[in-house]
This record gives C-alpha cells, structure tokens and sequence, in this order.
C-alpha cells in the first residue's frame, strides 16, 4: 500500500490526499507535525533529505517527494493527465507557475498567519511585497480562466489540483478574492467536481 507522509493543514499535503481520494487509491496517511520538527528526524530525513512534507512511499519502499511530482505520478494514465502532448507541457506549465509564483506568496503568508510565527523585522518588511506577488499570481490565474472553466482543455486536471490547494485557503492569508470573479467561479467548479474531499478531511 501506499504510505503519505504528510501535515494536515498544509496544501501541499492537500493536493495529494485530493488526487489519491478522486483516483480512490488506498494508501496509509502517516501524519507529521511541522511545527514540532518532526520531519527532521533522522528517521524521516532518511526518506526525504530535504526534511519536508508530502513524501510519498511507494510499495517498493520508493520514497517521492515534492506534491506536484506526487500528483503527476499518481495522474499517470488517468482524466487528469491531458491526452496530447502540449496539453500535458501546459499542464506543467500551470504547475511550475503555481510554485514558483503562487505557492511562495500566497502560501507562505497564510502559513506566518495560521501558525502564529513570529513576525521578526525580516518577515515584516518581506510582507507587503509577498502580498503583492501572491496578488500578481491571482491576477495571472483570473486572465487565464476568463472564458474557460479550467486551466488547460476542457476538463479538470492536474494543474486545477495543484492551484486549488492554496487558492481555496487564500482568505487565511488575508488574500481578499472578492475582485476574481473567474477564480471564484472556478474554485466552485473545482469543488463540485466529484469525488472531493476538504483540506481538513485526511
């Protein structure tokens, strides 16, 4: 079977649960708590040296990790893997956006705030510029879907799941979505697309 080692509240972690629920792949969830250091034990930090969730275990005992390799691993040969080849290259496309300009605003601020971490001079003056960039990206993602229902075909896939993991949690980080009509119209798509599960549902 396969074994999820993973955090509740993070999106990241979300992103796989919600794939491996929609493809209704059995796997064992192996919580760890980032806020008590345990995924930098050495017991952990011998599966996944970079010491950070998810990490996913294969029946081999091949131990995956980064949550959009997760996701494409899992999607191969499903509905969420676009059927041609530049579909699939924009799907990543959609996936490198999303952590390279989504998830290190928007979801970083979310996790200062929801964690209560102290907010050292460093971190405040990075703020306003986080938000910013976390703005442009939602910004980005509203263009893209302005006369669509997802990000690539016609159909959701991969690049849906790895934006909705911390667009839908964007008002814990004081993102205000109230002016993105397309990706309020699109969170809502994505939601109704059965099966779902909600970030807090392991």
């Amino acid at each position: 079977m396969l074994r999820l080692y993973d955090f509740l509240p993070s999106g990241n972690g979300y992103k796989c649960r919600l794939m491996l629920h929609k493809l209704g792949v059995p796997y064992e969830r192996v919580g760890l708590d980032i806020d008590r250091a345990e995924t930098r034990t050495p017991e952990f930090l011998a599966k996944n040296p970079n010491g950070r969730i998810p990490a996913l275990e294969l029946e081999d005992g091949t131990v995956l990790p980064e949550s959009n390799a997760i996701i494409w691993y899992l999607a191969e040969g499903s509905r969420y893997l676009p059927d041609d080849r530049l579909g699939r290259a924009q799907a990543l496309q959609w996936m490198f956006f999303e952590q390279y300009s989504h998830e290190p605003n928007v979801a970083t601020v979310r996790y200062w705030i929801t964690h209560n971490i102290e907010m050292t001079p460093e971190r405040t003056l990075a703020l306003p510029a986080k938000r910013k960039l976390g703005y442009d990206a939602l910004r980005v993602m509203e263009g893209q879907l302005e006369g669509r229902d997802f990000f690539v075909g016609s159909r959701l896939s991969v690049a849906d799941i790895a934006l909705y993991a911390y667009t839908h949690v964007a008002h814990e980080g004081g993102f205000d979505l109230s002016d993105f009509r397309n990706v309020r119209a699109w969170l809502g798509r994505v939601a109704a697309d059965a099966p779902h599960i909600p970030i807090t549902q392991g």
